[in-house]
Formats: structure tokens, sequence, C-alpha cells
């Protein structure tokens, strides 16, 4: 599975956890670990712990960076060296759904969440929140936001990417 994880969400925790009990051995990507912007306001290293966390006490995973290319074919074929052969691969997202289809067998991650856990959260719910100094501690598992708040990242954000946040719509462009 591919996906940014900015923040790791309850969504997400939900996923990896059903993606570690099902599979012998799970790779998970972090997509565009080389982009810090407002959309990626966690650097990889900080994505990398974040993960960790909410997987603590598994250790059927790896995890690898997946940079974001800005070319889709060219990124398709990072993806296959990078992965190289996989039983399934999970992703929620429409267009890396298409350039996979011929490679893999390509899920939604909700097919792998039994119907009790879905939880209707993305990370850009969860920036907004943090931007407007809302409630989204309760959007992220528990360790997440302690880890957040210890780090300052949550100050971090903020005070670099809150007002270009709250000026997104929620497709991700500029007012």
């Amino acid at each position: 599975m591919v996906a940014r994880w900015k923040p790791v969400h309850l969504g997400h925790a939900a996923v990896l956890e059903a993606l570690t009990e099902r599979a012998d051995r799970v790779v998970v990507g972090i997509g565009s670990s080389n982009r810090y912007d407002a959309t990626n306001p966690f650097t990889a290293r900080e994505t990398v712990e974040m993960i960790r966390i909410a997987l603590a006490g598994r250790a059927n995973y790896t995890l690898t960076g997946i940079p974001d290319l800005g070319h889709g074919p060219r990124w398709r074929r990072m993806v296959l060296e990078v992965f190289g052969p996989l039983d399934l691969f999970v992703t929620a997202n429409p267009y890396v759904r298409d350039l996979l289809k011929d490679d893999y067998s390509v899920v939604h991650p909700g097919w792998l969440v039994p119907p009790e856990r879905h939880v209707a959260i993305d990370g850009t719910m969860v920036r907004r929140r943090m931007a407007r100094g809302e409630n989204w501690r309760e959007l992220v598992p528990a360790d997440v936001a302690a880890f957040l708040d210890c780090r300052g990242l949550v100050d971090r954000f903020v005070r670099e990417f809150g007002p270009e946040t709250i000026a997104l719509d929620t497709d991700g462009t500029s007012r």
C-alpha cells in the first residue's frame, strides 16, 4: 500500500492493522516522501514514526519512501521496481488504481477493513482541524496525537501551513 499518511489517522490505523493481520508480509509505501508542503506537512522520518506507533507490537511490515515524481507513468515504473511482485496492492486513490490495475490486483482499503472499523476520515480533514485549532485528536490514534504534540509538530504545521490549509478546497485546490 502507498499513501501519504500525513498524519496517520484512525482510518489509516484500521487499514494498517488489517493489512498486518491478513498478510504474512506487508510493504507500506510513504507516498510523496520527497515533499514538504501544506498537503505533506510532516517529513518522511516523522511519517515513519507515526506508522511505527500505529503498528506497535507488529513486525511483519517494511516501510519504504515513494517519492512524488510528478509523472504518472514514470511513478508506476518506479513502484513496480520498488515493490516487485505482489499478491495485492491497496489504494484509495483512483489515479493510482488506474496506473497499477494492469500490474497488480488492486483493492480499495475498505475491502480489507471490517465494516465496524470503517472510519470516514481523511488526512485533509485532520489537517484542516489542526489549522483551525479544532479538535483533531479524536481523529488520530492517541499515541500518534501524543507524538505530534510532544514533538511540536502541530504547532509547526499551523505556523508554516495553517493559513494555506484553511484556504484549500476539499479537493486540494486553492480558492
